[in-house]
């Protein structure tokens, strides 16, 4: 069930990437951010209600959500800055590292098992995402070579969604998974408009376009689709395990981004997207394999 949950995660997280992606063209990275975790808000809190989720627990695990929180409105503002001005078959594979850097994290502070093939798994996904990644500058208009501030952006996106999922692991240990989203998601949007406000982003509500704001509205349900389904599998399975098929979002990615946005990858990036898919799937299949356990 936890794998059935990550992979449906995933899915709308591609949604999400793609959604946001067409309704920045006329809305800066941080209004939209704030404008979307708006909408996670409702959507968040509408499911608690519905589902009748019980507040339990949250006393131990407060501070945790909140840590959760701050690392997830760090990461989205630095990943939306990177969509915002890179393709998406740029900024999604090196955010998509956040993966390995999670799994890292959760083999030293969870003490989850490290096994053989999730080492292998881990070397193949990295193998597949370097590949994936495209470090030439793009040639100007005026002849100079365009700042790769998008890779910038895109790295310390990848960092602070690492520390989300295991600071989230950890509050998700005494707390419905689903109460704990929508706590964390006022934390988010409280950063949000700070955000707004100090970059003087608001200014743009006025400019926003009714399909703008359909963009952004529906972005943000997928998002919140996307938070509920990933913490309710984090909560019954290893981290180690479910962020990698979370991440399998980068895969839906790059076929919608070729879709919609006409966005290709060369011949190294769809042997980099095979490796990171392939490497994937052996980890989330390693429960089948050889039991070799290392830690």
């Amino acid at each position: 069930m936890s794998i059935f949950l990550a992979l449906c995660s995933a899915i709308f997280a591609s949604l999400t990437t793609i959604l946001a992606k067409a309704g920045l063209k006329n809305v800066k990275s941080n209004l939209t951010t704030a404008l979307r975790t708006g909408v996670v808000l409702v959507f968040a809190w509408l499911v608690v209600f519905i589902s009748k989720s019980d507040f339990s627990g949250i006393k131990t695990s407060f501070i945790w959500l909140i840590l959760s929180g701050l690392t997830t409105g760090v990461s989205w503002l630095f990943y939306y800055k990177a969509l915002s001005i890179g393709n998406v078959n740029k900024v999604v594979p090196i955010d998509k590292l956040s993966t390995v850097l999670t799994m890292i994290l959760a083999f030293i502070f969870l003490s989850e098992r490290v096994t053989v093939w999730k080492i292998i798994g881990i070397i193949i996904m990295l193998t597949g995402t370097f590949l994936m990644i495209e470090f030439k500058p793009k040639i100007l208009e005026d002849g100079k070579k365009e700042k790769p501030l998008w890779l910038f952006f895109a790295i310390g996106s990848c960092v602070f969604a690492s520390l989300t999922s295991i600071f989230a692991k950890i509050g998700l240990e005494n707390v419905n998974s689903n109460t704990a989203t929508a706590i964390r998601t006022i934390v988010i949007l409280i950063m949000a408009w700070i955000m707004v406000f100090v970059s003087k982003e608001q200014r743009g509500i006025k400019q926003m376009t009714l399909k703008d704001s359909l963009f952004i509205v529906l972005s943000g349900v997928a998002t919140g689709a996307s938070w509920i389904l990933y913490f309710a599998a984090l909560q019954i399975g290893e981290a180690s395990i479910i962020a990698p098929i979370d991440k399998l979002s980068v895969l839906f990615t790059v076929i919608l981004s070729f879709i919609f946005f006409k966005e290709k990858l060369n011949l190294k990036g769809i042997i980099g997207l095979i490796l990171l898919v392939s490497g994937t799937l052996l980890i989330a299949l390693e429960i089948y394999l050889p039991a070799f356990n290392l830690w």
